[in-house]
């Protein structure tokens, strides 16, 4: 069991809870814009978790070894708006969906694709964030 001090405080749970609602909510939001059939390359999943990658490596590269952010500035757009803008389980539901629909190598190439570009995509992030935001 965690002990007292491990707790977050009440300012910390409501920015995370905060960053959640508006994350979700974007998340949601790209879902209806970019709608796909059963079978069909699911892109709404892929661009959230590819942009939220992306945003991660400039968070990542603001955040790190800067003095005076603000405390609450990671937990309430790392966890929170990034996190319920991101998604790992539906991009396992798409995955799933599209073997089960026998679109194999499309689920493949998905999962794929979503790792491969994800992760270039953190790092275009990070590159991209200390080019505009020089270390101290």
């Amino acid at each position: 069991m965690a002990s007292a001090a491990a707790l977050p405080d009440g300012a910390t749970l409501g920015v995370v809870a905060v960053g959640g609602v508006l994350g979700s909510l974007g998340r949601w939001a790209v879902g209806l814009a970019l709608p796909h059939e059963v079978g069909a390359f699911p892109w709404s999943t892929f661009v959230v978790n590819v942009t939220g990658a992306f945003a991660m490596g400039l968070l990542v590269a603001f955040l790190v070894d800067r003095p005076g952010v603000h405390r609450l500035a990671r937990p309430f757009v790392g966890v929170g708006v990034l996190g319920g803008w991101t998604t790992f389980s539906a991009l396992a539901v798409d995955a799933v969906q599209l073997g089960a629909t026998h679109h194999v190598q499309l689920a493949l190439l998905y999962v794929g694709a979503t790792f491969l570009v994800g992760t270039l995509a953190v790092a275009a992030g990070m590159l991209g964030g200390r080019r505009v935001w020089p270390g101290p």
